[in-house]
């Protein structure tokens, strides 16, 4: 292995220290807003883990062939160190920023949505209740005038069938049943 290689090397486990620090705070800030259960974190540490691993061996396979050697650790261990001592706090704020920013986003779409959507819809509804109430009004009053109206023709037809009426003769049968439902329907909804 080269000079060349050995400092492309170093430098790419520096930067793969960086990296893995960096998604190591922005896993524990998603966590902490997100309010994770205490049984996920496990899981959490295991994703975590197992993209820092695939991250370092692409970067070493890039960097000089897959092959581990001392200072490697070195370099990541640099790239630790430089990151919590000048960088965490900025990827946390902006892991913060761009928290809220999302939040912000889809408070936005969300009151866009019940703006443009949701409230015309019940709008809809309420209005088509109101009218529909309105004209089942407008027609139960019609239906008592022209009862009202009809009523003395009915008077009338019933006079003059009269005569008529002593060949109309009801079933026993059926005066006996229409008794029965009279009976239940008053013992069911007379208390």
């Amino acid at each position: 292995m080269t000079l060349n290689v050995q400092f492309h090397t170093i430098f790419m486990m520096f930067l793969s220290g960086v990296a893995i620090s960096a998604m190591f705070d922005v896993f524990r800030v998603l966590s902490g807003k997100l309010k994770l259960p205490r049984w996920t974190i496990p899981l959490v540490d295991t994703v975590f883990w197992i993209v820092a691993t695939i991250l370092v061996f692409r970067l070493l396979i890039y960097s000089n062939e897959g092959q581990v050697r001392v200072f490697i650790f070195l370099g990541m261990g640099i790239g630790i160190c430089f990151y919590f001592a000048l960088l965490s706090n900025v990827v946390i704020h902006l892991t913060l920023l761009l928290i809220r920013i999302v939040i912000v986003i889809y408070k936005f779409f969300a009151k866009t949505v019940e703006i443009l959507i949701i409230k015309p819809i019940i709008g809809l509804y309420r209005l088509t209740v109101i009218i529909l109430g309105f004209l089942l009004a407008v027609a139960i009053f019609l239906y008592r005038i022209v009862l009202q109206l009809l009523y003395p023709f009915w008077r009338l037809l019933l006079w003059m069938t009269r005569p008529v009426h002593k060949y109309f003769v009801i079933p026993v049968w059926l005066k006996k049943l229409t008794g029965k439902i009279i009976t239940i329907y008053r013992r069911l909804f007379s208390k």
